[in-house]
């Protein structure tokens, strides 16, 4: 499957994983503007974006760097949807790494909720909608995705998912090195 050919939607019985649409701005804005789950975020290597979008006209403008980068094959992003209510609480965003640390060719996931959905199950249900599809998207044998150690409920349900934590750094463009990441290999 190649992500970059069709964008492909994915769900489960509680979660749809579909394209960020215009009518989402104002629900992202909701997201990427809640101070409580920015600490969750992960920028690493982003240039010095934090994501945080506290009003609907930056969203709009990080919602469109986010379609060109789509465009330009550089990584694809989902709204995570609730199917029970059809609230937008967040986005899923995976890219390929090309890099010359041990992360290389890995498939990096970046999952952002608003921080009332920073629970172990409703991270559970996004991996699993996410992960094995991630694998195959960009052709990786393992996908990695940070949580620092102050994430407890995202560190629960990646433990309970089957990552491990990993013991190496994610070395950035910079050569900033990065902790906290944990790795999900293809079996």
């Amino acid at each position: 499957m190649d992500i970059y050919a069709k964008f492909e939607t994915f769900e489960n019985a509680r979660y749809l994983l579909r394209e960020v649409k215009e009518d989402d701005c104002s629900a992202l804005a909701a997201v990427y503007g809640d101070k409580n789950a920015l600490p969750f975020f992960n920028s690493d290597n982003c240039d010095g974006d934090n994501f945080y979008y506290p009003t609907e006209k930056r969203m709009a403008e990080a919602m469109a760097f986010w379609h060109m980068a789509y465009d330009n094959k550089w990584f694809a992003r989902w709204a995570i949807a609730d199917k029970r209510t059809g609230a937008v609480i967040g986005t899923v965003e995976l890219c390929k790494r090309a890099s010359d640390d041990v992360f290389d060719a890995a498939s990096i996931l970046r999952i952002d909720v608003k921080s009332e959905c920073e629970k172990a199950d409703v991270l559970c249900d996004v991996l699993d909608i996410i992960v094995r599809p991630a694998l195959d998207m960009f052709g990786s044998a393992r996908v990695i995705t940070k949580a620092p150690i102050y994430a407890v409920e995202r560190i629960a349900a990646l433990d309970k998912f089957g990552f491990k934590r990993s013991e190496h750094l994610l070395i950035g463009k910079t050569g900033y090195a990065y902790d906290g990441y944990w790795t999900f290999d293809k079996e």
